[in-house]
């Protein structure tokens, strides 16, 4: 008599895992963004082989550290395969190491073009599986639907460009609809229906920028996480979290990167930056 297999269990969804991590070493992302200028910082080149002392270093110092990572993949693909190959050994470790991993790519497309995008970073055994990845929904929300399905299916999440930082968004994300509301907020709007019933938080959040001010005009209670750039090098402080996000401060997942960066090449230097950002975040949001 034959006998099936049990199934694997079900990965847990990346809302839990993140809320989890986030309880437990407080909210910060740091990301992994090798500039050139941080490179020469370092006393490193601007080589494959700077590059891969520069990952190094990184996650030796954050990997079971810190909430989450943010790898910059742009700063890794321009050293071609060579350098993808030290972002999939980055990713691969730090994931090991029980550190989320949200990747930084920005992919936005339709159709099976869509769907290749999120198989490269949400399908379990592909070599850049992340945690999470950074998408645009400026082909129309409905275009990033397999990156949802696949999200879901595998236990992974999606960071949804909705109000950022740049000066140049505004002209898209303030836009207004027919219906009087703005491109931003419908973005918002339909993160929240795709977090609905999902508890502790749930999987689909929104970047929206810490350096913007008061936002509230904009309802951003999605149930899902608030990944937020802008805190040190652009300007915002962790005391800028609760007035820029309000009621929705616990749900924000602040980045910073070069604020933590600027402090390697050492181990130890990267890792006490980190934590003394995590500290001032943690006692600004509660």
């Amino acid at each position: 008599m034959t006998t099936t297999p049990p199934r694997p269990a079900a990965p847990a969804p990346f809302g839990a895992r993140l809320r989890r991590a986030m309880d437990a070493y407080g909210p910060l992302c740091v990301g992994i963004d090798p500039h050139p200028s941080l490179l020469a910082e370092w006393g490193l080149g601007d080589d494959v082989a700077g590059l891969t002392a520069f990952a190094r270093a990184s996650v030796d110092a954050l990997a079971g550290h810190v909430a989450s990572v943010k790898p910059q993949s742009a700063f890794f693909e321009r050293f071609g395969s060579r350098g993808l190959a030290v972002l999939e050994g980055a990713v691969a470790e730090l994931r090991d190491a029980g550190t989320l991993v949200i990747m930084d790519a920005k992919r936005g497309d339709i159709g099976s073009t869509m769907t290749a995008y999120a198989e490269t970073y949400l399908s379990p055994g592909a070599p850049l599986f992340s945690d999470a990845l950074t998408v645009s929904p400026y082909l129309g929300y409905g275009s990033l639907a397999p990156a949802v399905e696949l999200a879901r299916q595998s236990g992974s999440g999606l960071f949804v460009l909705a109000l950022t930082s740049n000066p140049e968004g505004a002209e898209v994300q303030h836009a207004l609809r027919p219906d009087g509301r703005s491109v931003a907020a419908t973005v918002l709007a339909h993160l929240a229906r795709d977090n609905e019933g999902a508890a502790p938080m749930g999987s689909f959040g929104a970047v929206v920028g810490a350096t913007l001010g008061d936002l509230s005009s904009y309802d951003l209670r999605i149930g899902g996480p608030l990944l937020a750039p802008g805190i040190g090098a652009q300007g915002a402080t962790a005391a800028d979290l609760p007035k820029v996000f309000g009621p929705a401060a616990s749900l924000v997942v602040p980045n910073v990167s070069r604020g933590v960066l600027r402090h390697g090449p050492g181990v130890a230097a990267l890792r006490g930056a980190a934590e003394r950002f995590a500290d001032e975040i943690r006692a600004a949001v509660g």
